[in-house]
């Protein structure tokens, strides 16, 4: 899509790669062009998983380019269709998302990372959120961080902007597995999103928008809405050929060939 934001399409993969030397910072535009090739990613019918990597193995990435924003990047300015990084606010995303972190995770980049629904990291990748001694706020990692680990440890995070290891973000659970270099790295990735690949994807559509919209709900609540369909997804999947297809080939005893319909 461009030299900055390159992708690569495999079978039903997309392999998304930021590559914006010398930190993979994100600037407006490179955030537009982010949010228009997950918007692709996500109304694609043929596409099921994607992978958001960097290029390097210093910075997975830096977050907000501060140099832009003194060149006159507004903060407040337009960052595209899913927000900044093209992923964390972009409406409707029900298709599974992997991070490839190798390197450091600031700021936007750790949110960047955040909005994904797995996490793979390098041995030294490192996380932080320093926006604390810029006198600013993390904005989506405020929202997200207390909701995905211990109250006081993200808090500590969130007010010290001190440095997390990928080891410690594993022992949270912020982080999926840790391995060994940027080769294992890629290689166990890849293993994930062809298994991702093979799944029932309206199931992972589901999933996905009952984790999401179940958060701001009450337990019954959420009960209700899943068992009278109220959701689009859960609705999509029940009665569709999909759905029949698990039943048939569960009862046959063979893997199932599921169309996304």
């Amino acid at each position: 899509m461009s030299d900055v934001v390159r992708t690569r399409r495999v079978g039903g993969i997309l392999e998304v790669t930021l590559d914006r030397p010398k930190a993979n910072a994100i600037d407006l535009a490179t955030s537009r062009v982010m949010g228009r090739t997950f918007a692709a990613f996500r109304d694609d019918p043929d596409l099921r998983v994607a992978i958001v990597q960097t290029a390097g193995d210093k910075f997975f990435c830096a977050g907000w380019d501060l140099k832009a924003a003194a060149a006159g990047d507004a903060v407040d300015g337009d960052y595209g269709v899913g927000g900044f990084g093209g992923l964390q606010e972009l409406i409707g995303m029900n298709k599974p998302v992997i991070a490839a972190v190798n390197g450091m995770a600031v700021g936007g980049g750790f949110e960047l990372a955040l909005s994904c629904d797995l996490i793979y990291a390098s041995r030294g990748s490192q996380f932080a959120l320093p926006e604390i001694r810029a006198g600013t706020l993390a904005d989506a990692a405020t929202v997200k961080l207390p909701k995905r680990m211990p109250y006081h440890v993200a808090m500590d995070l969130l007010l010290t902007g001190r440095w997390m290891d990928a080891q410690e973000a594993q022992r949270w659970g912020l982080v999926n597995e840790v391995l060994a270099d940027g080769e294992a790295l890629t290689t166990r990735v890849w293993e994930i999103a062809q298994l991702l690949e093979s799944g029932p994807p309206l199931v992972f559509a589901a999933i996905k928008e009952v984790a999401r919209e179940a958060e701001a709900m009450g337990f019954q609540d959420a009960m209700n809405w899943i068992t009278k369909r109220k959701f689009r997804t859960v609705d999509m999947l029940y009665g569709s050929d999909d759905n029949l297809e698990g039943f048939k080939a569960f009862a046959e005893k063979r893997d199932p060939v599921w169309k996304g319909k």
